[in-house]
């Protein structure tokens, strides 16, 4: 029985969707603030989680990142009353892989968490990859052209964003926000700092460089 987590904090449509979500066959636990989800999502053994994006204590944006950056890619739908373009893009590029506009049918709700789980097959593999670049998500490894590669957390975790990312610019800004979690301080130099040193650990004699830098903007993975 698949295990769905539901974090919502008004009652009414807490209850709504945990009574349809187990109507249709799953095992559903439920938080109601930032803390208690942070709690279950630690706790693991879900396989889908629907979030919504305003929560008291902790949003649901500061638990989807903290979520990503442990390397779990439990399917994730997030919830918001807020449907502007950049709103939706801010959700999807912290890591949920999909978005519903309050408010919401329920059978569309039901609709979607059945398409996650059927990605979510696919989705708990344990390892990234991008070219010859491999993460391994639980043993927290890399790996290229067959060789380990020794990081530091920090460049591991920048190098698993880029991975997610490979193929698409990825701006100081979003490494900030989502990897250092400071969207608010100026961290241009220590963003630098780290690429460069992240960069050197990845350079192999005769083969390419695998991050590029897109000038005034960020950075890119090749694919």
């Amino acid at each position: 029985m698949p295990r769905v987590l539901v974090v919502e904090d008004e009652p009414k449509m807490r209850r709504i969707l945990q009574r349809d979500l187990a109507a249709e066959g799953y095992d559903v636990a439920t938080a109601a603030t930032g803390p208690q989800g942070q709690a279950a999502l630690a706790g693991g053994g879900f396989d889908a989680v629907v979030l919504d994006w305003l929560l008291p204590g902790r949003d649901g944006l500061e638990l989807l990142t903290e979520l990503r950056q442990t390397g779990s890619r439990v399917p994730v739908l997030l919830l918001t009353a807020r449907d502007a373009v950049e709103d939706r893009v801010a959700g999807l590029d912290r890591g949920a892989d999909d978005y519903l506009v309050k408010p919401f049918a329920t059978a569309e709700l039901l609709a979607r968490v059945r398409v996650l789980l059927r990605r979510g097959t696919d989705d708990r593999v344990s390892l990234l990859r991008a070219g010859d670049l491999e993460a391994d998500l639980l043993q927290r490894t890399v790996r290229r052209a067959g060789l380990e590669v020794a990081l530091r957390a920090r460049e591991y975790e920048v190098l698993v964003y880029l991975m997610r990312h490979a193929g698409r610019t990825v701006t100081r800004d979003m490494l900030g926000r989502d990897v250092w979690n400071e969207p608010d301080h100026n961290l241009t130099n220590v963003i630098d700092v780290t690429m460069t040193q992240l960069r050197r650990k990845l350079d192999r004699p005769g083969l390419p460089a695998p991050v590029e830098t897109v000038r005034g903007v960020g950075f890119r993975l090749r694919g």
